[in-house]
């Protein structure tokens, strides 16, 4: 059975971090701003987030963005690429100036380093508009074999079903939406998945039936539900990611925004199973519309 989380991941450092105009079409959480200096800010609170992880004992493997093709938000690799014992998935991005962050050289690095004999390709999806964006569209509970999946523009339902079926996983697929009723373009937004316990926004899903599927489902899994509120997921208090450190320790780690929303009764939930480890990544956050989940590419 995969150990359900790692204490090894890769980050992509940007060279070209700005707002993205054609994500924006459909990520409610992007806001533009007039700085001038959003790339050098962006490199800043990345160098940050590696330190701190490295301070928490975590394996940090950094790749640097090329000039080659305009990729502004190349530092969110996990939508393009994810990890299992063995294999590694590569996905359709629904944006066109994403796709070139598929990059072949950290392909061949990957598997070289970490053994992966079998490589899954769903790119030529795009070719007939169905997208699926890794880790972004799929919450993946490696210790029981289900993923859970927010039906979007970057979330095919035949996908995700592909998915489940190459992977060998029970798919959970649901509706969620923000606050305006628009559909949240990525699950890991609204909910995230732990060893023993799921961050998640149960309001996110309208659907009474399915909000139960989910909620049962995670009950029955054995976690513990820390359910979020519509204005925390605005905070990014879904998009936490659980690492562990060398020692297997368990560390959940977000960002400054996300902790600021939380109350007092959610950190002490989380704290009964994690270390809570934290950084600030504003600018990423206002310009890219993601946050440290987003940042961070498991290696299993």
């Amino acid at each position: 059975m995969t150990k359900p989380a790692t204490s090894t991941v890769f980050m992509v450092r940007p060279v070209q971090f700005r707002y993205n105009e054609q994500t924006a079409t459909d990520n409610a959480f992007q806001v533009k701003n007039s700085d001038t200096d959003t790339q050098l800010r962006a490199l800043e609170e990345f160098d940050q987030l590696v330190q701190t992880l490295r301070n928490h004992q975590v394996d940090v493997t950094i790749i640097d963005d090329t000039e080659e093709f305009d990729t502004p938000d190349s530092i969110f690799p996990n939508n393009w690429v994810s990890t299992h014992e063995g294999r590694l998935v590569i996905y359709p991005m629904f944006a066109e100036n994403r796709r070139p962050e598929v990059r072949h050289d950290i392909i061949d690095r990957l598997s070289e380093n970490h053994d992966y004999e079998t490589i899954i390709d769903f790119t030529s999806f795009t070719e007939v508009d169905q997208f699926l964006e890794g880790t972004g569209s799929l919450v993946i509970d490696r210790k029981n074999n289900i993923v859970y999946a927010g039906l979007s523009e970057r979330t095919d339902a035949n996908l995700a079903e592909k998915w489940a079926e190459v992977m060998g996983y029970e798919l959970v697929l649901f509706e969620a939406q923000d606050k305006s009723g628009q559909p949240i373009y990525h699950t890991n937004v609204m909910m995230g998945i732990a060893e023993n316990y799921a961050v998640i926004c149960l309001d996110c899903i309208t659907n009474e039936k399915e909000r139960m599927t989910v909620k049962n489902q995670l009950i029955r899994s054995g976690k513990t539900i820390i359910d979020l509120s519509q204005d925390q997921v605005e905070q990014f208090a879904g998009n936490m990611i659980e690492l562990q450190n060398k020692e297997g320790q368990s560390l959940l780690i977000m960002s400054s925004t996300a902790h600021q929303s939380l109350t007092e009764q959610q950190i002490q939930q989380i704290e009964q199973f994690s270390t809570i480890v934290v950084s600030a990544i504003p600018t990423i956050e206002k310009n890219g519309g993601g946050s440290v989940r987003c940042m961070i590419a498991e290696l299993y």
